[in-house]
Formats: C-alpha cells, structure tokens, sequence
C-alpha cells in the first residue's frame, strides 16, 4: 500500500494497516486523498460500489439489504460516490465525487464533529465550485492558437543550411506543467476567465542541425497570478545541415536552370 502511495506521489501518506483505524503512523491529507480517489475512480468496479445507493447480498440463504452510508448519494445533484469515514481519531470525513455539467470535481472534508456538519460543509464546498468555476477546454485552447499562430508564422522562419527547408513544429506540456495530454479542460475562477492568456514564444531563425522532438520553443498559459504553466514547442521532423555534395548538387540545378532559361 505504502509503495503503491508513492507510485503515485503521495509522498503525506502513510498506511500502517488495511483498515485504517486510529494510529500514529497511519495518516494523510485532504489533497491527496483526493488523487487516490481520483484514481481508484478509473476502476470501473469500485466506481460501481461507491456509486450504489442500495444493494442486495444473501448470507445463508436469505436476502440481506445493504444501504449506502454516503448521505449525499442520491440526495445532491450529481453526486455519483464516493466514501464515508469515521474514527475517534478522524471524526466524521467524507469524500465526495460529483459531476455537473462538464465539471468533474472531488471533495474532501475531515474532522467534522457530526455528521450533520459533514454533510453542511460538504454540499457548502461542492455548490461553491460549481457556482465559481468554469471549465475552460485548456487543450483546444492552445492547440487553436498554434495553429493560427504556425498559418501566420511557419513559412516565414528562415532555417540556416538546411538540406529541407521545411520545419514541422508541434506542442506537449512541458516536463513540471501540472496539465498532462490527458487533461482536456481546467476549472478557472469565474472572475479570472478575461486574464486567461497564451503567448508564444518561438524564433524565425534557426542553425542546422536540429535534431528531431528538440526543444525551439515556448508556449506560456496565464491566468492572472492564479496559475501559469507551459507547453514545449518542439521540431517533430530531422533537419539536417548542408554538407559539400549538397552545396555541388544546388549548383548543378541552378546551373541546369540558367541554361534551359536561356534557351
């Protein structure tokens, strides 16, 4: 379980038993409980059972009716899981997942003093996400904007020595964006959807060789001072720098060129 935590960079976690009961080695956070639900989302099975409001099982024969103890289940719009808590310890916790719109969100709170706490600060958080946030489809957003940007500016880069004069640029998130290929949208704050900005850097001057997937250029994504990050620009083709036979190859042709002119 500890491994497994790690693998998925939970370095605040730390599990001591399966059960989770009180003990001093035994602990987490709000955030990265949820990334581990956010996780365990992705297995359609548990998906399935934090998702079910009542289900039957029989023991020795006879039915046996299971409800679920998420109060929030069934009760609050778009609330599909996910897991109720409870320890001297922890007090009463409770994690949420819920869905509006094309908004996805998860929520934690821990150590309400009762469950009516719980369940009041709960749909307190969930409401306030939903009614302050808007999804902006982040990956549609800059790939719009290179493309314009590269029907604008491709033809116009100058690539020195060359053998092709033909660069083929593309983007993908850089090494510390904390947007992945997969993220297609991000939730930015009502207020702040005017501030979203993308700029480009990329020069129109380039030395062979270039090898391919380097690194020319920049895409930085702002949202005023609430979040930056940025996308790499790289050389998706294999430019290759000019050697003698080529220089003599150019000079034929030109050569040829002038003569059937001429004639």
């Amino acid at each position: 379980m500890n491994q497994k935590a790690l693998d998925l960079g939970l370095t605040n976690t730390h599990f001591e038993t399966p059960h989770g009961l009180d003990s001093d080695g035994h602990y987490t956070t709000a955030y990265e409980l949820a990334l581990l639900s956010n996780y365990a989302l992705k297995n359609k099975t548990f998906a399935q059972i934090v998702g079910s409001k009542e289900y039957t099982i029989t023991i020795n024969g006879s039915p046996k009716q299971l409800s679920n103890t998420n109060e929030l289940l069934g009760n609050l719009n778009g609330v599909y899981g996910i897991k109720t808590g409870f320890t001297n310890g922890a007090n009463r916790c409770l994690v949420t997942a819920c869905k509006r719109g094309n908004m996805d969100i998860i929520c934690v709170v821990l150590g309400a003093d009762t469950k009516k706490f719980r369940t009041q600060d709960s749909i307190k958080l969930i409401n306030y996400a939903f009614d302050n946030f808007k999804p902006i489809d982040i990956f549609n957003e800059i790939n719009n904007n290179f493309d314009t940007w590269k029907k604008e500016n491709l033809r116009k880069i100058k690539i020195n020595k060359s053998i092709s004069n033909n660069i083929n640029l593309q983007i993908k998130p850089s090494s510390n964006c904390p947007i992945s290929e997969e993220i297609k949208s991000i939730p930015i704050r009502s207020d702040l959807i005017n501030s979203f900005n993308i700029n480009i850097d990329c020069p129109m001057y380039f030395e062979t060789p270039i090898s391919i997937s380097s690194k020319v250029g920049t895409i930085k994504i702002t949202v005023s001072d609430y979040c930056s990050f940025e996308y790499d620009i790289f050389c998706s083709t294999d430019l290759k720098r000019k050697k003698w036979n080529n220089y003599l190859f150019d000079l034929l042709k030109n050569y040829s060129t002038i003569l059937n002119t001429q004639k």
